[in-house]
């Protein structure tokens, strides 16, 4: 069975990691990748927590079809962990699916190379994709080769079965 893994991180959206989490269960393993493994992250309401069960330091790009990361204020972190940079980093490498929603394309610009790339996010940051040379465009879901981004949790059930497909087709 094709392993995906989903990235975690304090301050998740939870429509935003919960929906993609039990829809790629459903046709894939599925990995929380936080920062830490076996640590509890709180989302963004502070109420509900979900545990990861391995950590970007410890997790092989080799071993995931894809990755999945979702927005809130959780990208902050992810970011600024340099073994969550260098995992995302070497999926692309690869050319394996890497879908981010709302502010999860954050990550993909710490990771990544984005000149010339089309994608999407929440509104309020795309200036910061276009000043690192992204052809930033307000739909639903933007797919440029292997990365797939939405905005907000709104466009989520439009994205998720796209992100599916695209994996499934590799």
């Amino acid at each position: 069975m094709k392993k995906v893994g989903v990235l975690i991180e304090n301050y998740f959206d939870e429509k935003e990691l919960i929906y993609p989490y039990f829809r790629l269960q459903e046709d894939f393993k599925v990995d929380l990748i936080g920062t830490e493994k076996n640590v509890e992250y709180t989302g963004k309401s502070g109420s509900f927590k979900m545990k990861s069960n391995i950590s970007s330091k410890e997790a092989n790009p080799d071993d995931y079809e894809a990755i999945y990361i979702p927005g809130g204020f959780s990208p902050d972190g992810m970011r600024g962990c340099e073994d969550t940079i260098e995992f995302i980093n070497k999926i692309h490498e690869q050319n394996k699916p890497i879908a981010a929603i709302c502010h999860g394309p954050w990550v993909l610009a710490d990771a990544i190379d984005l000149k010339g790339i089309k994608m999407t996010s929440v509104p309020k940051i795309k200036n910061d994709f276009i000043h690192a040379g992204c052809e930033w465009i307000d739909e639903a879901v933007v797919i440029d080769k292997n990365i797939i981004t939405s905005r907000t949790p709104s466009d989520i059930s439009k994205q998720v079965p796209k992100f599916v497909e695209m994996i499934k087709n590799k």
